[in-house]
C-alpha cells in the first residue's frame, strides 16, 4: 500500500454569489499520478490555489506526512515549504528575466546572490531536462512550450513532495509532452505524488494512477483508472452521457459545399513573423483549418489575415474587394473577426466586467468616443450570457474570476457581437472542459449553416476533423498541403506534414 502524502478533507470556498467548493475531499499517495477532472467551473483550479495558499478556505483541513498537525498555509511561500510545488495553466513567470532568474528568484536567502553559480546550476538544470534554452536568455525570447517547461523545471528543482501540475500540455507539442511524461514518470518512481489537471483524456490514460471528478464545486468521486472508462468519466464529469460528437460530425458532413460564393482570398501573403507566402480562400458558411504541429506556422498565417502582424507581401480580397489590411480595426471593419490562442495576454482585459469585455471590440469599431449606453451594454451581456450559458455572477462580475472556459465564451461573444463574415477561432477549445468544447464545436456548425465563414484551429486533430470541411496543411511556416473530402484522415494529416510539398516550393 502506498502511503498518502496529503490529505484534504471537508474543503468549503465561497465567492459573492457563488459556492466554490462544498465538501470536497482530496487525497494524494507518494509515488502516484492523479488526475483531478472536471468542466470549467467544476473547482479544479480552487481547490489547487486552496492548498497553495492563494486562497484561504472557509473551512476544511490539510494535513501532510511529516506534519504533526494540520498545515495552516496562507501564501504560495508557505506551501512550498511544505513541499508543494505548481505550475499553472497559464505561465507566471516573469518575461522581463533571465531563465536563470525566473528558476531560483525568491528562493534564495542570501543577501547577495552568486549568479554566475547560479547560471551555471540553470544550465545543467535545462540541459538535464533537454529544455531548449539558455540560463542567460531573456524568458520573452523564449517560445511558449519553453516558458512552460522552465516553469515546469523552476517546480521540479525545489525537491517537492507534492507537485501540481495544472494543464502543463496545453502549449507542447508531442514530443515536448513525451519528455514531460519521462519526468513526471521518474518523479513517480522517487516517490513524489503528482497532481496532474489535464482536459486531454489520452493523457489521463496513458500516464495517470487514480481520477478524482469534480462537478459544480462538489466531489463526484475518487476512481482506481482501471476501474472507471473514458465514456464513464465523460458522463460523471458532465452529469450526462456525451453522444453529441457523432451530431457533430453529422453537421459538419451536411455543410460540405453548401456554398461556392468566396468570401475572402488571399494570394502570395507574408509577413514579418517570418510566414512563407501562402494562398487561401474560404467560402461562405465554410470551416476551414490550419493544422500542423506547434510552431509550423497555424497561427502566424491567420494573425497576417486579420492584421496582426504586418503584412510584407501578397495580396488579399474580400467579397471579391482588394483591400490592404494593415492593421486589425481594418480587417474588424471589412467583417473580419480574430479569437486569439493566446487568452490570457491578447484576449481578456482582467480588470474589466464582463460586460465590459464583452462589447470591447464592438466599442473599437464605434469609437471610443462614442460610447454605448450602460442599457444598451447590459442588453448586449445578458444575450450572449444566456446565449452561450456563460456561468458568471452578473455582468459585473470582473472576467478574471470566471474560469478558463468563461473566460473564452466571453472573449467569442465579444467577436460574435460584431456580426462578422469571416471569423477566426485560433485555439478556442485550448484549455477547456469537454463539455464547453463540445458547446463551441456546435456552436462553430451552427454559425457556419447560417452562413457565416470560419477557420478554426486546434491542436486536436480529432476536433479539427469533426468541425472542418478543409485543412491547410503547416510545416516550418510553409503550407505544404491542402486536404479536403475523403483525404481527411488522420494518417493523411500526418504524411502531409512529414512529406507535404511547400506551395511556394517552384517560386
Amino acid at each position: 500500500m502506498q502511503e498518502k502524502v496529503l490529505s484534504m478533507k471537508q474543503i468549503n470556498i465561497s465567492f459573492p454569489g457563488v459556492k466554490a467548493l462544498q465538501n470536497v475531499d482530496f487525497s494524494l499517495c507518494e509515488g502516484e499520478i492523479h488526475a483531478l477532472m472536471g468542466e470549467n467551473g467544476a473547482g479544479k483550479s480552487t481547490l489547487i490555489k486552496v492548498l497553495t495558499g492563494v486562497y484561504k478556505a472557509d473551512s476544511g483541513e490539510i494535513t501532510m506526512k511529516g506534519f504533526e498537525k494540520p498545515l495552516h498555509i496562507k501564501s504560495p511561500q508557505d506551501a512550498q515549504k511544505a513541499g508543494i510545488s505548481t505550475v499553472y495553466q497559464e505561465i507566471t513567470l516573469c518575461p522581463n528575466l533571465t531563465v536563470a532568474e525566473n528558476l531560483f528568484i525568491g528562493r534564495s536567502e542570501e543577501f547577495v546572490v552568486n549568479w554566475k553559480t547560479n547560471n551555471k546550476r540553470a544550465d545543467e538544470i535545462l540541459k538535464g531536462l533537454s529544455i531548449p534554452a539558455k540560463a542567460t536568455q531573456q524568458l520573452s525570447n523564449c517560445s511558449i512550450a519553453a516558458q512552460q517547461m522552465v516553469a515546469i523545471a523552476r517546480a521540479v528543482d525545489m525537491e517537492c513532495k507534492v507537485l501540481i501540475l495544472d494543464e502543463p500540455t496545453s502549449s507542447l507539442d508531442k514530443q515536448e509532452v513525451e519528455k514531460l511524461f519521462t519526468l513526471m514518470r521518474k518523479l513517480k518512481a522517487r516517490g513524489v505524488g503528482i497532481v496532474f489537471v489535464t482536459h486531454f483524456l489520452d493523457q489521463v490514460y496513458e500516464l495517470c494512477d487514480k481520477i478524482t471528478v469534480l462537478r459544480g464545486g462538489e466531489l463526484v468521486g475518487e476512481y482506481p483508472i482501471k476501474d472507471l472508462s473514458r465514456v464513464e468519466l465523460v458522463a460523471k464529469m458532465m452529469g450526462k452521457e456525451l453522444d453529441d460528437l457523432e451530431e457533430i460530425e453529422q453537421e459538419a458532413q451536411a455543410l460540405v459545399g453548401k456554398n461556392k460564393e468566396v468570401v475572402l482570398e488571399v494570394k502570395g501573403l507574408a509577413s514579418t513573423s517570418g510566414i512563407k507566402p501562402f494562398d487561401f480562400t474560404i467560402h461562405k458558411g465554410e470551416v476551414t483549418g490550419f493544422a500542423g504541429l506547434l510552431g509550423s506556422g497555424r497561427s502566424e498565417c491567420v494573425r497576417a489575415i486579420f492584421g496582426a502582424d504586418k503584412v510584407v507581401k501578397g495580396n488579399v480580397r474580400v467579397k471579391g474587394e482588394p483591400v490592404h489590411v494593415a492593421a486589425p480595426i481594418k480587417a474588424m471593419k471589412k467583417g473580419i473577426g480574430y479569437l486569439s490562442e493566446d487568452r490570457k495576454g491578447d484576449g481578456i482585459v482582467g480588470d474589466l466586467s464582463v460586460r465590459d469585455n464583452m462589447i470591447l471590440a464592438l466599442q473599437v469599431m464605434k469609437g471610443f468616443f462614442k460610447p454605448f449606453t450602460k442599457t444598451q451594454a447590459q442588453a448586449f451581456a445578458e444575450e450572449y450570457i444566456k446565449l452561450l450559458g456563460i456561468k458568471t455572477a452578473s455582468a459585473d462580475t470582473p472576467i478574471s474570476s470566471l474560469s478558463g472556459g468563461n473566460q473564452q465564451k466571453v472573449i467569442l461573444a465579444r467577436w460574435l457581437l460584431t456580426h462578422p463574415d469571416y471569423l477566426i477561432l485560433d485555439e478556442p477549445t485550448r484549455g477547456i472542459d469537454i463539455g464547453t468544447k463540445v458547446e463551441i464545436q456546435k456552436l462553430v456548425l451552427k454559425l457556419a449553416a447560417e452562413g457565416m465563414s470560419i477557420t478554426f484551429i486546434s491542436s486536436e486533430i480529432e476536433e479539427m476533423l469533426r468541425t472542418c470541411s478543409k485543412l491547410i496543411i503547416m510545416r516550418d511556416l510553409y503550407v505544404v498541403g491542402e486536404l479536403n473530402g475523403e483525404d481527411l484522415t488522420q494518417t493523411k494529416i500526418m504524411h502531409t506534414i512529414a512529406g507535404g510539398v511547400s506551395q511556394n516550393a517552384n517560386q
